[in-house]
């Protein structure tokens, strides 16, 4: 299999498969991920990554994390406009700053945030 290793940015060390080798194994692809095998495949011309075949178990778990992310960056941006707005109050009580951000003090268990972010 034609594969080019390509050197991170962080260091880390990828193999890069040329595009037709990669069209050619895909089907092998898809009976690793039903077999739990979640290593992606990174494909791409003159050794430079491309492209990336993924689980969709993988795909799911990333979506989920951006999710997370997007409410961390809705929560960060309330913050950030009562602090720079000059008609808030001086200070708000914390309960009212988790009920505008939505979360519940009384939860002791983290959750997913819904399809807003929230």
């Amino acid at each position: 299999m034609p594969e080019t290793p390509y050197d991170t940015p962080d260091g880390d060390r990828v193999w890069v498969i040329d595009t037709p080798t990669a069209a050619h194994n895909l089907p092998t692809m898809l009976d690793r991920f039903r077999n739990g095998d979640t290593e992606p495949l990174i494909f791409g011309d003159s050794g430079e990554p491309e492209g990336v075949v993924i689980s969709w178990a993988e795909w799911s778990r990333l979506q989920a994390l951006r999710a997370e992310g997007n409410g961390f960056d809705h929560a960060y941006d309330v913050a950030r406009q009562r602090i720079t707005d000059e008609h808030a109050e001086p200070s708000v009580a914390l309960e009212h700053v988790a009920e505008e951000i939505g979360w519940d003090l009384d939860d002791t268990e983290p959750t997913k945030p819904d399809a807003d972010g929230r």
